[in-house]
């Protein structure tokens, strides 16, 4: 039996998983995160003691959060849920729980659970997207999760492709993140005069129906998607890219936005694979939980 807490923008998840790595027990609880650090904190807490009598004889917990910790001296950094960052995350949990925690970014999360037992199976390495409200990714080797010397790998969110750009939390400007994520879309869309509110699925329906706007809008849109992950796959050439995310439910992104992919890529080919997730949105509560089976 394993547990695994998924620390979101918007929501806090946890899961229990059996042997056999199916859910046995799943929770969600709003985040607050505009309340602070403490708060946020208190929420992960409360989740972990409503599932840990599920979970008998339990020392350790697996817990995704966006960022990543500072090799340096053990705080939070790179995180959009900014009251984390330069906090001690790992070790006020750690003494608030009385558990051992087993602290991943997010996306790591993502990507392990779709290597392991997802659309990337069967994969030697996998490029884990994902597109949301932020825009982040990890990287999975043979099954295992790949976070590099500054555990930062796969955070193609943070490479800058428009120096002109909209301004970022991380200090650059032109992030993808600023270009890609949800908001980004819905505000882009709203700027060109666009009938507001729309989502992003919204925009894309409306440019299949023929809007001009819309049409333009998306246009943009998939042109950065193709530059941006063109980058990843000229550098670290994936033997697979899952998407996940709101925004992975876009149909024009595996075939019109695979297209501009092939268009930028340092190749003369694209055999890459760019597929849909298989988990849903529990994929990264679900690699959050498997963290702890990596323990032994």
């Amino acid at each position: 039996m394993r547990l695994g807490i998924d620390l979101g923008g918007s929501k806090v998840e946890g899961v229990v998983l059996d042997g056999a790595g199916a859910i046995v027990a799943r929770q969600r609880v709003l985040t607050e995160r505009d309340l602070g650090y403490e708060h946020v904190l208190g929420r992960v807490v409360a989740l972990v003691a409503e599932l840990l009598p599920l979970v008998p004889g339990c020392t350790e917990v697996g817990i995704g959060t966006p960022g990543a910790l500072s090799v340096r001296d053990g705080t939070l950094k790179n995180s959009n849920t900014v009251c984390l960052n330069g906090r001690p995350v790992l070790a006020d949990l750690e003494a608030r729980l009385g558990l051992r925690v087993r602290l991943e970014n997010d996306a790591n999360c993502f990507a392990l659970a779709e290597a392991r037992a997802g659309a990337g199976r069967g994969y030697d390495v996998v490029f884990g997207v994902i597109l949301g409200t932020g825009v982040g990714g990890g990287i999975v080797v043979r099954g295992e999760p790949w976070t590099g010397p500054q555990r930062i790998a796969g955070e193609w969110g943070h490479h800058a492709i428009d120096p002109a750009g909209p301004s970022c939390y991380c200090g650059q400007r032109g992030c993808v993140e600023t270009l890609l994520c949800g908001p980004a879309l819905e505000a882009a869309y709203r700027t060109a005069g666009g009938a507001a509110p729309a989502s992003a699925s919204e925009v894309a329906a409306r440019a299949g129906a023929g809007e001009v706007i819309a049409g333009r809008v998306l246009d943009t849109y998939l042109a950065h998607f193709g530059r941006a992950l063109a980058n990843v796959i000229s550098i670290l050439d994936p033997s697979v890219v899952v998407l996940g995310g709101g925004l992975s439910n876009l149909d024009v992104l595996y075939d019109r936005g695979r297209d501009e992919v092939a268009r930028r890529v340092f190749s003369d080919e694209l055999t890459t694979p760019i597929v849909r997730h298989r988990l849903g949105d529990s994929a990264g509560v679900i690699g959050a939980a498997l963290l702890v089976a990596d323990a032994g």
